[in-house]
């Protein structure tokens, strides 16, 4: 086990290191130099028991009717303490399309030692967003995809190298890590926040206001373009132009006067 332990990204400070179903965390640099031939892949596991369910046993008289089911007070362990190295990514047993019921830790991120070069270089964000993906939650063909958190957690998470199937470093588990819970709309109280019924009310008086003198404006100026365009499209009846016709009369040569 190699003395590193994933953590949320701190440095460069990022807006959104949590959200509600993604969480970033710092890529595994000048970790895994050892293992130049390994696939590192990224664990990540529902850091929370639950409770197993198991059947009663058989009411005498009543074997026509299915066994109640109860809640033992047996929990499962937490996934991060159970998960065992042995199992194989792209797998039923770690499809993220079965998390976190079926599939209580799945495996993604796969990345050879090249994606990871050791020192970082200047400038360089290294970090790893988990539940980035949204077009491959439903493709079974897709086992190892990175898909959006379910439910805020808690998480944890470690960096696994395996050299064809056999394991061969780790990283420690991640402190938990929980994701931002979004709040339903009707637990928002608007108690003292600015926007009282008073000031609502006043808003939408001044609102219709504003309409009626913005309505009356646009009518005035289209009345006055109006009255414009009437004016200048009115021409007075011309004066009637009276046309003098001459009767153009020949003119003979006249005899020569006799002397």
């Amino acid at each position: 086990q190699l003395d590193y332990r994933p953590a949320l990204t701190a440095e460069p400070v990022l807006e959104g290191v949590r959200t509600t179903s993604t969480f970033v965390v710092d890529q595994p640099r000048c970790v895994f130099e050892d293992y130049g031939n390994a696939v590192i892949w990224l664990v990540v596991a529902l850091d929370q028991g639950r409770w197993e369910q198991s059947r009663a046993g058989d009411v005498q008289g009543a074997s026509l009717c299915p066994p109640p089911t109860l809640l033992t007070p047996i929990p499962i362990p937490a996934a991060a303490s159970t998960f065992n190295n042995s199992q194989r990514p792209g797998t039923s047993e770690t499809a993220f399309q079965g998390f976190p019921d079926a599939v209580r830790a799945y495996m993604t991120l796969n990345a050879t030692l090249g994606s990871y070069p050791c020192p970082k270089p200047d400038g360089e964000i290294a970090v790893l967003r988990v539940g980035s993906e949204t077009s491959c939650i439903g493709d079974v063909t897709r086992p190892t995809c990175n898909g959006p958190l379910p439910i805020p957690g808690p998480y944890r998470v470690k960096f696994l190298a395996l050299e064809g199937s056999e394991p061969v470093a780790q990283t420690r588990w991640s402190t938990p890590i929980t994701l931002i819970t979004a709040k339903p709309p009707s637990s928002i109280s608007t108690a003292g926040s600015g926007h009282s019924a008073d000031m609502i009310a006043i808003t939408t008086i001044l609102s219709i206001l504003f309409a009626i003198l913005l309505a009356g404006l646009v009518a005035m100026l289209f009345f006055w373009g109006s009255d414009s365009c009437g004016s200048s499209s009115t021409f007075s009846k011309p004066e009637s132009v009276t046309v003098r016709r001459y009767n153009t009369h020949h003119v003979y040569d006249q005899p020569a006067a006799r002397l």
